[in-house]
């Protein structure tokens, strides 16, 4: 029954808070003529607020109880006359429960055994305002077949598409780079890239909050996704723990649908364990726990051969404390640290064994929090997070020599230079071939019995040292006025943020070694036979020393202002989030007699580029209607300006000294020239840009058929426009770009800047006519009975443009730069090259629907059904645009994302996958204290290998391939020890 009334209570309605708790609201009237009854006394207790909290009702009924933690509730009404009345809900991660009370005078409720449960359909809209939003409870999400960590939970999501991506986010309404992910309130998004950095596990989370939009100018919401929160468990005054073990052994997980070469079995555990309880009863409370998963990769191969085994580990520990001195006054205390290792990683299908890497990454995050309720009409809340992030990266293959411009490269060993890339024949280059056919015959894999270029040898390329940081401080004040027929509840926010990141990288070896093969020649028509790409950082300075790591930083505010004015049937939302972003870079310093109006200055710390806050006015503004007790329609505007950049060191001018060097060798591999890579220096910006926004417009209804069936619709259209990106500075003029892109440089005294700064012939700019489209049907239902419950739902959608972040590079399941990706680098990769089309996010048609239902004996079946179209995929080709390369002097021999036909003009194989699990329970010990759950999930249990991530280079091996499958049939089972 417990889990049942958890289900029927998850709200998708309006967000109401930016901090880490619920609210409770609602009104007491009379029976017999509906009239409001003030002054009614309601106490609030719940095993996971220490104390009580209590509210009376005003004049027109209506009570609230903000700032409750998530968890389940019973609140006492005392009315005048003494009598008392119960309600028993759930509050959910900000939302808002709404529990009306109507007062029957001649019914003695006191004889009532059991205390009346009120619950919120899941689809109901929330009179507090229009949106699309979610709040889901772990009694939910623990019933149904769903994986172990925080990425794993928004499958259940309606109109965000499923998919199996490691590091890039799913697409839902932007690229993968645009959702905002949180934990316990702290943005764990990777700063300047916007994916997921941490890997929280799914027994860790009491609740989960998503907004799909609709945003409210409350929480500081810039995302120009889905922002997906979450809020630990915590103490109570009762002592609980679990401990559980799940294994996946290689024999539990069907063969792999692999056309590929690639093959390998695969073992995983995962160890969990939690206690909690009370420290003093009712005032403080403790929770901790430690998680462990393990992966080990055995027996693998692939085009080349035998591979290593992988293995991955990781310790994870948390600790939380939940005070309370004052019934009034709740601080919250949390302390997360995780280390994790890997090795033997990332060896793709045509990479031999040696090219494979170790990794080792440290998080820890802090948070410190504090709610006060002033009164019954005002409270406020004070919230500090500190998050770290500490990475590196080493290839298992070292090649232990330093770098020197003008040695030469050992053209009898690249295997031990460096990362090769072995090239492939092309038909009718006859002395090309003749070139190339020695270094596939020694360095290829063997196809049907034939050396075979297209692969990679050697070792990894890079050295890599990254750590990342957050801290931030938000507080906000929340007041009720009421008067002339109308309440306003009136938020004021404030939050500042900073984000670090501190990079070393060098290069193992030469770094990566590709072979021209003499097709591209030097300015002076040098044939150019061997190049090799490194980071500068691998040079010894002057003083004999390795340059330092470049310090990149931003620095943001954001001041929020929000009115819910409600007004009979009606409620209007108007608010607006009003956004400063400064980025600061290294290397220069401010001198305003300059042309650029900086200076050089080795290692000093200067102001970017500002982004105002009349720059960033974003607003708000919402309607909701209520026809009747079961009908509600909903309008919406909100516009966005993402916060995630990658300029800050993209762009700076610490990247001078630590750039990628290309270095060219003759036939015999004698040193010929060095050049400096272009787009990976400082850069200058565009003058008069306007920051990336997304406006979205929505509009929708939901009706409550009866008390078991709630359905919603909704329409939604997002429209991405102002991208930055760096881009030739002369890209306009040079590579023939359609009427309208006027034919002029993007910084017209570049060269002047430049003669007295240096800097990169690359600049930032705001790209004409850069845009992406989304438009969205979405139709819900949800069903639930007494002992089940369905939810399902379909959505319709296009996802079109010419600006794709999540196709702008060969591997997108990756940390790209946002600004400075390879979109608009040179001729052929320009927008008005073929990218107009359809974006690799795209899926126009995704159904969902997941459920489960609870047997009398303790046990519960669940089940989770998704079908979607495939993903989009164009073919690249450098050669498409051979003239325009030459004309411009360009020998380039990459075909990365310079599309050969529209974007989007093929699409893989839909995708439908069915996961099902059943969980039983055994209770034991008195009043069944202790509890053994034995737990089976069984993932896609047609074993739908569905092929994704096309191999688009036709230049490559395994163009048109598949390079992804969904994963296979697996079984894992579980053991779980709870008292």
């Amino acid at each position: 029954m417990l889990l049942l009334v958890a289900v029927v209570a998850a709200v998708f309605s309006t967000p109401l808070l930016a901090q880490q708790s619920g609210e409770v609201a609602g009104r007491v009237t009379d029976a017999s003529d509906g009239s409001a009854i003030s002054g009614v006394s309601i106490v609030a207790t719940s095993s996971r607020l220490p104390g009580t909290r209590v509210a009376t009702t005003n004049v027109n009924g209506d009570y609230k109880l903000p700032l409750l933690p998530p968890g389940k509730y019973t609140l006492a009404f005392t009315l005048k006359d003494d009598t008392k009345r119960e309600r028993a809900t759930l509050v959910l991660l900000q939302q808002r429960a709404v529990v009306d009370l109507v007062v029957d005078y001649s019914v003695d409720e006191s004889a009532l055994e059991e205390v009346l449960v009120v619950a919120t359909s899941s689809l109901a809209v929330d009179t507090a305002g229009a949106s699309i939003s979610a709040s889901v409870s772990n009694e939910v999400f623990d019933a149904l077949p769903v994986g172990q960590e925080y990425r794993d939970l928004l499958k259940l999501i309606p109109g965000v598409q499923y998919t199996e991506d490691t590091v890039r986010g799913p697409s839902a309404g932007g690229s993968g780079q645009d959702n905002t992910y949180q934990f316990d309130g702290v943005d764990v998004s990777l700063p300047l890239f916007g994916t997921l950095s941490a890997e929280p596990s799914t027994h860790d989370i009491d609740q989960v909050s998503i907004i799909r939009g609709g945003a409210k100018a409350i929480g500081f919401n810039r995302s120009g996704g889905v922002t997906i929160n979450t809020i630990s468990k915590s103490g109570s005054d009762e002592f609980h723990g679990e401990a559980s073990y799940q294994v996946q052994s290689a024999g539990m997980a069907d063969s792999r649908k692999d056309d590929s070469a690639t093959e390998f079995e695969e073992d995983k555990e995962w160890i969990t364990a939690s206690v909690s309880g009370p420290i003093l009863k009712e005032k403080l409370y403790f929770y901790g726990s430690y998680y462990r998963p393990t992966v080990d990769r055995v027996n693998r191969a692939n085009a080349y051969g035998e591979v290593p085994d992988f293995k991955s580990e990781r310790d994870e520990y948390f600790g939380k404390l939940t005070y309370a001195p004052t019934d009034n006054l709740l601080i919250d205390a949390s302390f997360r640290t995780s280390d994790r290792s890997s090795e033997n990683e990332g060896i793709d299908e045509f990479e031999a064994a040696s090219t494979s890497t170790g990794d080792e990454a440290s998080q820890d995050i802090g948070i410190l929090e504090a709610s006060w309720i002033i009164n019954d009409n005002s409270n406020a809340y004070l919230k500090f997070t500190d998050f770290q992030l500490d990475t590196a990266s080493r290839p298992d293959t070292s090649f232990d020599f330093p770098i020197t411009i003008g040695d030469s490269l050992d053209i009898s060993n690249l295997d031990a230079q460096g990362r090769i890339s072995v090239p492939t024949l092309r038909p009718g280059e006859d002395a090309f071939n003749a070139f190339v056919q020695p270094i596939i015959n020694q360095y290829g894999f063997i196809e049907n019995g034939v050396a075979t270029g297209g692969g990679a040898v050697g070792g990894a390329s890079t050295i890599n040292d990254q750590d990342f940081a957050r801290q931030s401080l938000e507080f906000g004040y929340d007041f009720t006025l009421e008067g002339a027929g109308l309440m306003h509840d009136v938020h004021i926010g404030y939050h500042r943020e900073k984000i670090e990141e501190d990079l070393a990288r060098t290069s193992n070896g030469w770094g990566s070694i590709t072979v021209p093969g003499g097709r591209t020649t030097t300015s002076d028509g040098t044939p150019i036979f061997y190049e090799a790409r490194f980071e500068q950082m691998s040079l010894l300075s002057g003083s004999g020393n390795l340059i330092p790591a470049i310090h990149s930083e931003t620095k943001s505010q954001n001041i929020e202002l929000n009115d819910t004015i409600h007004w009979n049937d009606f409620t209007f939302n108007v608010g607006v989030l009003l956004s400063e972003d400064k980025l600061y870079g290294e290397g220069l310093k401010k001198n305003d007699s300059n042309i650029s109006g900086f200076e050089l200055a080795v290692g000093n710390r200067y102001l970017m580029k500002k982004i105002s806050f009349s720059d960033m006015i974003q607003p708000r503004l919402g309607a909701t209607f209520d026809m009747n007790n079961s009908t509600s329609l909903f309008v919406n505007y909100a516009r966005y300006h993402p916060s995630a950049s990658s300029l800050a060191r993209a762009a700076s001018w610490g990247r001078n000294l630590r750039r990628s060097i290309r270095a060219r060798f003759d036939e015999n591999g004698n040193f010929i020239e060095v050049d400096p890579v272009r787009s990976s220096s400082g850069k200058v910006f565009q003058q008069g840009i306007s920051p990336r926004y997304v406006d979205e417009f929505l509009l929708g209804a939901s009706y409550e058929v009866n008390d078991r069936l709630t359905t919603r619709a909704h329409v939604r259209y997002r429209a991405g426009r102002d991208f930055w990106e760096d881009t030739n500075n002369n890209a306009r003029v040079l590579f023939e770009p359609p009427p309208g892109v006027p034919r002029e440089l993007y910084v017209p005294n570049l060269d002047e800047i430049r003669a007295e700064i240096g800097g990169s012939s690359f600049v930032i700019a705001q790209l004409d006519g850069a845009k992406t489209d989304y438009y969205e049907l979405n139709l819900e239902a949800e069903w639930r009975g007494d002992n089940y419950y369905l939810q399902g739902s379909y959505v319709y959608s296009e996802y079109t443009g010419n600006f794709d972040q999540d196709n702008s590079t060969t591997n997108n399941d990756g940390n790209v730069f946002i600004g400075s990706s390879n979109l608009a680098d040179d001729a052929g990769r320009q927008l008005w090259d073929n990218k107009d089309g359809t974006l690799r996010g795209d899926r126009p048609h995704q159904f969902k629907l997941y459920g489960f239902y609870e047997f009398g004996w303790n046990g519960s079946v669940g089940g989770y059904f998704v079908y979607q179209s495939g993903q989009p995929w164009e073919a690249w080709d450098v050669e498409v645009f051979r003239e325009l390369l030459t004309s411009v002097g360009s020998g380039s021999t990459s075909d990365t994302i310079r599309f050969a036909e529209q974007a989007g003009s093929n699409r893989t194989k839909a995708h439908a996958q069915l996961d099902l699990n059943y969980t039983q329970n055994f209770f034991f010990g008195d009043d069944g204290r202790y509890n053994l759950q034995l737990r089976a999930d069984l993932f896609n249990v047609f074993d739908s290998q569905t092929g994704y991530d096309i191999q688009p280079k036709v230049n490559s091996a395994g163009f048109g391939d598949p390079r992804k499958f969904f994963n296979p049939r697996r079984l894992q089972l579980l053991a779980k020890f709870i008292f």
